[in-house]
């Protein structure tokens, strides 16, 4: 046991760090919409350059564009002389889970999102912020909310509950559900994993024709998930309105090119997400850019460094042709980046997929229409995607010329929600805060000595080191398994208090648990070196039965390993090399949780956990 009278809360430089950080990152929604006045500037009006403008802001509205405009009286006067002021870009296929993302995707000048599947709840709570003028300078988000998939097809493995289809009759009140819920369009998931090498239930063409036809009775949008020309052909005949990802096994054929335009599909690439295809090779100049690296969290450097890779059948080069063959023949192509997936970053990506637009044949002015005026006509979100009189004031000011360089979208210079600047110095100096967090703590567990993370002796579920414990469950993944945590008077020996984790572990899940996690990093599930720590000691009692020790770790991406361990009413003290455990590197420990899985209630006491150099 590791005696210490300091509170994990007062004693810890890493959490002090943090509430700077997020502190900072608040202060992003509080300011108001400005008055301002962009003098002498290059304006790309969403389809077009205009050069030597002046566009005026007030109230949030673009209230004036041209050559010969009067300024107001109190407007903030901007001269935009060598600069080009664009309309807020739109990233029109992301998956956004967090609010933060939204604030991040604003800083990198993405001013609208395009939710290809997210938590209803946290896309409705959204929604009734922005509604209510309560967004701040964080960008606008629309979404699909659930997706329309297999039991236990693509989609399913994310952590949210997704109730797979499996009959066409159930189409007409899985859409009226989604409408109910909010969504402002429908995504639809054709997906076997054949030409990744394994299988996956999927929509039989029955069922995705069905769902596409009632959405579109019901006055919604539908986008389609493919991977593969053979998937392509079947949501093309079953009306699909676009595609999400271009398909990457094979060149497409004349057929499906002349039936696409005459239809009027859209697509929505993806290339960035692909870019790896086949031989693993990542984009270092995107997670190297100076323009862009100082605005990258942690996590995004791990993205940006993991590559969607390995899948023999899949070339990006076979997906820059086919978006070419595409756009020639006059199919709309809109800009989107696949984020939070391996290889990309929220709101950085989307600077790449310009790029990757640019080198599949569409023109600079092409490339910046697909992530402005284009996505808005298709999605009608007819006040945005243009610079013009009465429009929402979502606007990016750059440095250069992206018209002829599309690389100068990069060199941004400052960006508006709603006629709100996002403040990008307040969010990269809480980068550096939680930088200077994560390297306090390397400090700490590089050295020889014990760290503990909690004895609880405080009477909180704080800890010395990471992020407090919380409660965790299968619910979030449509379970019915229950977790209450909380600190109790008790112990063994001299300690005074321990976690106490009240639970119920159901059977909805086939995978069922319920316990309490810890995050060892300064960041929320970013990844922590535990390899000089990486004995994990604790204590324990409580219902008699077998648990777990349950990890996240980076290098095995989503996948849950686990240690078991029996536990009686009486306390015992239990040591694991985090090493051992299914294959997990301790170098990258993102969470580490103890639960339960056996079905049924139980009570489970923790005590005096550590990370030890070796066993003893």
């Amino acid at each position: 046991m590791i005696n210490t009278t300091a509170e994990p809360e007062a004693g810890s430089l890493a959490r002090r760090l943090r509430l700077l950080a997020l502190g900072a990152l608040l202060a992003l929604g509080a300011a108001t919409a400005q008055s301002v006045a962009f003098t002498d500037v290059n304006v790309f009006d969403g389809e077009e350059l205009h050069q030597g403008l002046t566009v005026v802001v007030e109230d949030g509205v673009i209230s004036a564009v041209g050559s010969d405009v009067q300024l107001p009286e109190d407007s903030e006067v901007i001269d935009g002389a060598g600069h080009t002021l664009l309309p807020g870009l739109i990233d029109a296929h992301q998956h956004v889970f967090t609010e933060e993302a939204l604030h991040q995707n604003a800083v990198f000048g993405t001013t609208t999102v395009l939710d290809m599947f997210t938590d209803p709840g946290f896309a409705a709570l959204m929604r009734e912020e922005q509604a209510a003028g309560e967004a701040g300078a964080r960008a606008q988000l629309l979404s699909a909310g659930i997706l329309a998939t297999a039991p236990d097809g693509h989609g399913s493995q994310f952590g949210v509950p997704v109730e797979g289809l499996t009959a066409p009759e159930q189409a007409h009140d899985w859409v009226a559900e989604r409408l109910a819920e909010g969504s402002d369009y429908i995504k639809v998931v054709l997906e076997t994993g054949a030409e990744m090498g394994f299988e996956l239930p999927s929509l039989s063409p029955e069922i995705a024709a069905a769902v596409i036809s009632a959405a579109q009775d019901q006055g919604l949008l539908t986008v389609t998930h493919v991977q593969t020309l053979a998937e392509a052909h079947i949501a093309l005949e079953a009306g699909t309105d676009g595609l999400a990802h271009i398909f990457t096994d094979e060149v497409a054929d004349d057929g499906f090119i002349a039936a696409a335009a005459e239809q009027g599909l859209f697509v929505i690439p993806t290339l960035t997400v692909f870019q790896s295809l086949p031989d693993g090779q990542v984009d270092e100049a995107t997670l190297n850019d100076p323009q862009l690296s100082p605005y990258l969290a942690p996590a995004d450097r791990q993205s940006l460094s993991q590559p969607f890779a390995g899948f023999e059948l899949l070339s990006i080069g076979t997906g820059l042709e086919n978006v070419r063959l595409l756009h020639e023949a006059g199919v709309p192509i809109l800009a989107g980046t696949d984020a939070m997936n391996p290889g990309t970053a929220y709101g950085a990506s989307l600077h790449r997929e310009l790029e990757l637009l640019v080198e599949a044949g569409l023109t600079p002015s092409e490339a910046l229409a697909a992530a402005t005026s284009v996505s808005a006509d298709i999605f009608g979100l007819s006040e945005r995607g243009r610079i013009a009189e009465g429009l929402r004031a979502d606007l990016v000011l750059v440095e250069g010329d992206p018209t002829s360089d599309i690389r100068a979208t990069r060199s941004i210079v400052a960006v508006y929600v709603g006629g709100v600047e996002v403040d990008r110095d307040a969010w990269r100096e809480a980068l550096e805060a939680q930088a200077e967090a994560a390297g306090a703590q390397a400090e700490q567990l590089s050295g020889d000595q014990p760290v503990l993370i909690s004895d609880f002796d405080s009477g909180s579920l704080n800890v010395f080191i990471g992020q407090a414990w919380e409660p965790t469950d299968d619910g979030l993944a449509g379970g019915d398994s229950q977790a209450q945590i909380s600190v109790v008077e008790g112990g063994h020996g001299l300690s005074q208090h321990v976690l106490q984790i009240d639970g119920t572990v159901g059977s909805a899940f086939p995978m069922p648990w319920a316990g309490a996690m810890y995050m060892p990093a300064a960041i929320p599930f970013a990844p922590e070196d535990l390899s000089n720590v990486p004995f994990l000691y604790f204590e324990a009692a409580g219902t008699p039965g077998d648990y777990r020790v349950q990890l996240y770790c980076a290098n095995l991406g989503q996948q849950v390993v686990e240690w078991r361990f029996a536990v009686q009413e009486h306390w015992r003290r239990y040591n694991v090399d985090l090493g051992t455990i299914g294959g997990c590197d301790p170098s990258g420990v993102m969470a580490i949780i103890f639960s339960s899985g056996t079905e049924g209630d139980f009570t489970l006491q923790l005590d005096n956990v550590q990370l030890q150099p070796v066993a003893n």
